[in-house]
């Protein structure tokens, strides 16, 4: 459509994406590659879902590849929209799919910065890694971050600082060099139970270890049990919210399979949804610029 909203556009690019490269695929047994397949109410939502989006016949990945090319579509699909609204969130934004070969890690970024120290500190005393361990040790699968801002771009408009105030304000480059952490986004293409906490675990330590303002922390999910999602989305105080890659095709396969008896499986995706810890990842572009 011509005048289609770039959020609808880019949400069909990214289910496009994952079907082109076999991300999400149908097996010759009609189990969809993010389905569980010993689990009935799993494989038939899952297999609704996978046809409504295009999915085409092919075997499942393995699930690490599955996991890193979710990931990185993820990505593209933020890097497509949430940058593009500057007039709702000004800033210079960065997103970037960080990895085991990236050199970024959560120590590049201001809240964490101490990180780097403290773990030199643990790697030469092996008495205090048997301690405190390395829980702290944080690499978000994707993150949005802001650069500062030099002197002249704050006084734009008006002489908000000079010399003498404002030298601890870590959006000025002059005492702040490194980037803000505004969100870590977690990826997970399946979500089972271990899987889920890792999550979790991901989320608090964020919380626990920064020094300076919260990032946003959200999980992104192909999971299509909706119990499965309620171990992670129910509850707040850890993570914002979770998104899910396809939630519009998700609910309207949860109704048809609760429509034989299951109502249960529609009232938990029900009760998530409108208690706002479920939402579709067209909302997330716009959730990160509260």
């Amino acid at each position: 459509m011509k005048d289609e909203a770039l959020m609808a556009k880019e949400r069909k690019a990214f289910h496009k994406a994952l079907v082109s490269k076999s991300i999400l695929t149908i097996d010759e047994n009609g189990v969809a590659s993010n389905a569980d397949g010993s689990n009935k109410p799993s494989r038939e939502i899952a297999a609704f879902v996978a046809k409504r989006l295009g999915a085409k016949k092919g075997a499942k990945l393995p699930p690490q590849s599955s996991g890193s090319l979710f990931e990185a579509e993820v990505c593209s699909f933020i890097k497509a929209t949430f940058p593009k609204m500057r007039h709702l969130r000004p800033g210079k934004w960065h997103v970037m799919h960080l990895g085991n070969s990236n050199p970024v890690k959560t120590a590049s970024f201001a809240q964490y910065e101490h990180i780097a120290h403290l773990a030199k500190v643990l790697n030469a005393d092996k008495e205090l890694v048997a301690m405190l361990g390395n829980d702290y040790m944080v690499t978000p699968d994707i993150v949005i971050a802001r650069g500062t801002c030099e002197d002249v771009e704050i006084n734009e408009t008006s002489r908000f600082v000079d010399a003498h105030v404002s030298l601890c304000s870590d959006l000025r480059k002059s005492y702040n060099p490194l980037p803000l952490m505004h969100a870590s986004i977690s990826a997970k293409w399946t979500m089972r139970s271990d899987r889920a906490q890792n999550s979790r675990t991901e989320a608090l330590n964020l919380i626990r270890n920064r020094k300076g303002h919260l990032p946003h922390i959200v999980v992104v999910t192909g999971e299509p049990l909706p119990s499965r999602l309620a171990s992670l989305a129910l509850g707040t105080g850890d993570l914002d919210c979770v998104y899910h890659f396809a939630l519009y095709e998700l609910m309207d396969a949860v109704k048809q399979y609760g429509a034989d008896g299951r109502e249960d499986i529609i009232d938990q995706l029900e009760s998530l949804v409108n208690g706002k810890r479920l939402k579709d990842i067209s909302d997330l572009p716009l959730d990160l610029c509260c």
